[in-house]
């Protein structure tokens, strides 16, 4: 992730897991996410409907639905996901961490 030139990007469905999180009093986000991330070069991927058809015929691994949208997200963009969820790994996609 450090290295010159890398590309970072933020899938908007952690965006809405971590806002639900907040709406549920376990976790405060700062105001300035959305711009922090962007400030840092961050690149924002939609959820498409060709994830979202991905993450439906993906092995029930892993059950929770944002992880499993970051997987078909990561699996159609050639991404590697960033993440310590020892679940992800059961999946064909490169895992960073």
């Amino acid at each position: 992730m450090e290295q010159p030139g890398a590309s970072l990007s933020f899938s908007a469905a952690s965006i809405w897991e971590l806002a639900i999180k907040q709406a549920q009093k376990k976790l405060v986000l700062p105001e300035t996410l959305l711009d922090v991330l962007t400030d840092e070069d961050f690149t924002e991927l939609p959820i498409s409907s060709a994830d979202a058809m991905r993450a439906s015929a993906l092995p029930l691994h892993h059950r929770d639905p944002f992880d499993r949208m970051l997987v078909a997200q990561a699996q159609n963009g050639n991404l590697t996901l960033v993440t310590n969820d020892a679940w992800i790994a059961a999946y064909d996609v490169p895992v960073l961490w």
